[in-house]
C-alpha cells in the first residue's frame, strides 16, 4: 500500500480506476472554483498514483489548473509547508484549514506579482 506519514492511500491495482475517475469527474465541471481546484489536488494526493515526487507533481498541477481557470496560482513555500501536509489530512473534515492555507500562499503570490508589476 502507498502510504505518507499522515495518511494511507489506494492500493496499486486501483490506482489506474481512481485516477480515472478524478479526472472524469473533475472535467466535467465547466467551471472550475479554486475549492474545485484544492479538492481535485487532494484527491490526487490521496490516490499517491507514483511511488516518488506525488507532492511536487501535484503541486504543479495545482498551479497549473489555478492558471488554466483564472485563480492566480501560488507556491507552498517552506514557511507554510507543515500547515500546508496538516490541513491536506483534514481535507473532508475541515476544509477551511487548507483553503486558508492555500488563499495565504496566493496572498504572497500576488504580494510578489504587484511586486513586478504583472497584472493578475
Amino acid at each position: 500500500m502507498n502510504t505518507v506519514s499522515w495518511d494511507n492511500f489506494c492500493p496499486p491495482e486501483q490506482v489506474h480506476r481512481q485516477i480515472k475517475e478524478l479526472l472524469r469527474e473533475y472535467n466535467g465541471k465547466k467551471q472550475k472554483t479554486l475549492e474545485d481546484i484544492i479538492d481535485f489536488h487532494v484527491r490526487f494526493e490521496r490516490i499517491h498514483p507514483f511511488q516518488d515526487g506525488n507532492g511536487r507533481v501535484g503541486r504543479l498541477i495545482l498551479f497549473k489548473e489555478c492558471l488554466a481557470n483564472n485563480e492566480v496560482p501560488f507556491i507552498i513555500t517552506d514557511e507554510l509547508k507543515m500547515f500546508y501536509y496538516r490541513r491536506l489530512s483534514q481535507w473532508g473534515h475541515i476544509n477551511g484549514y487548507l483553503t486558508d492555507t492555500c488563499l495565504t500562499a496566493q496572498d504572497q503570490y500576488k504580494a510578489l506579482l504587484d511586486y513586478f508589476r504583472i497584472p493578475y
